[in-house]
């Protein structure tokens, strides 16, 4: 793998393990559980993680096709 690729891909790995750890599920924090099975409106602080999480699943997977079609080559 590109260290060029490598190290971003890393970073946002850790930024997305951390983002969906801190995101809450019902009245539980996301670190220790406590799901709901309800559907609500996300606000403030829990709207920013749903929406950073998509963003750095996307730049993760965009990366992962740019390392593979280096590879490939």
């Amino acid at each position: 793998m590109n260290t060029a690729i490598a190290i971003p891909a890393m970073i946002i790995a850790i930024l997305l393990i951390t983002v969906t750890g801190l995101q809450s599920k019902g009245s539980g924090g996301g670190l220790t559980g406590g799901a709901t099975t309800s559907f609500r409106t996300r606000r403030g602080a829990e709207k920013f993680l749903l929406r950073a999480t998509i963003v750095l699943v996307i730049a993760l997977v965009v990366l992962s096709l740019i390392n593979f079609r280096e590879f490939s080559s």
